[in-house]
């Protein structure tokens, strides 16, 4: 008598097992889409930072969910306010999002009109949180505050940075409790000396300005004479080096300096290779004596 072979012990009972297994495995991460679709649909999504800070002339949506009749495009007023269904006038001004979203919320439920409604802003268009950046950036315009706490360093690479020609120092300019406010910083040393204090937050309607980098002259017996930008603590050695050095009839030791006095007369005086270059001085290379 040949014994009874059970299901856990047929080869074959046990390769359906595992199809059957697969296929219901592989039914429920189909349908894993469609739950997570239908969580999406049950909660509103703003697609704008909740700390943005609504300003004049920004352009929003609002919706109240399962609300449709409440969705409305509006801009917000100079004034800082809009006109919202059922409660009239709503001062958001100066409000980040989230903070709008919950008074438009408390006000819907505060008049009887709704109970409990999920309100959900979306910045179309902002036009009030916005900074110009100019002068020496690789790309100078206007660029919005898309958070509260945009810093000069952030706003500076979303500009392209500073170019070739463009100074170390930023001025930013603009209003502060209401009072004009003025700032010139030097960008490397908020990295280099530690100076994270000047690495300001900036605020809608400042100006940042770069101004063109500082200067040198030099021409006479030069290998390569011309306008040569300024670097930190540079020396007259530094700027002879820089202009190529003396051509052979040259001397590096017959050197004049043309530099604008206190009072602004030209002073011409013979510098010393340790000396430190100032902007817009000339220096002069003259034939070697022998």
């Amino acid at each position: 008598m040949q014994p009874t072979m059970t299901a856990s012990g047929n080869p074959a009972s046990i390769t359906r097992l595992l199809m059957l297994l697969s296929l219901g495995i592989a039914s429920f991460a189909l349908q894993l889409p469609a739950y997570a679709q239908a969580d999406t649909a049950k909660s509103p999504s703003s697609q704008a930072p909740l700390d943005y800070p609504l300003a004049a002339g920004d352009s929003i949506r609002i919706q109240v969910f399962q609300n449709p009749d409440l969705t409305i495009e509006t801009r917000v007023s100079e004034g800082g306010t809009i006109t919202y269904p059922m409660i009239g006038a709503v001062d958001i001004g100066a409000l980040s999002i989230a903070a709008a979203e919950k008074k438009i919320a408390d006000a819907l439920q505060d008049g009887g009109f709704l109970q409990k409604p999920q309100v959900n802003i979306t910045l179309l268009q902002v036009r009030g949180n916005q900074v110009s950046v100019l002068g020496q950036v690789a790309r100078p315009g206007r660029f919005p505050l898309d958070t509260a706490n945009i810093r000069l360093t952030d706003m500076l690479a979303i500009a392209g940075g500073a170019t070739a020609t463009g100074d170390d120092v930023a001025i930013v300019t603009g209003l502060r409790a209401g009072q004009p406010f003025r700032k010139q910083i030097n960008i490397p040393s908020i990295f280099l000396a530690d100076r994270a204090v000047d690495d300001i937050v900036l605020q809608g309607g400042d100006t940042i300005y770069v101004h063109r980098a500082p200067v040198f002259y030099i021409y006479g017996e030069a290998q390569r004479p011309g306008a040569f930008r300024i670097e930190r603590d540079m020396t007259v050695m530094q700027a002879l080096a820089l202009g190529g050095g003396p051509t052979v009839r040259g001397s590096e030791k017959r050197l004049r300096l043309l530099r604008k006095g206190a009072d602004g007369s030209p002073q011409q005086i013979e510098p010393q290779l340790i000396d430190r270059v100032l902007p817009d001085d000339v220096i002069y290379v003259k034939e070697s004596i022998f």
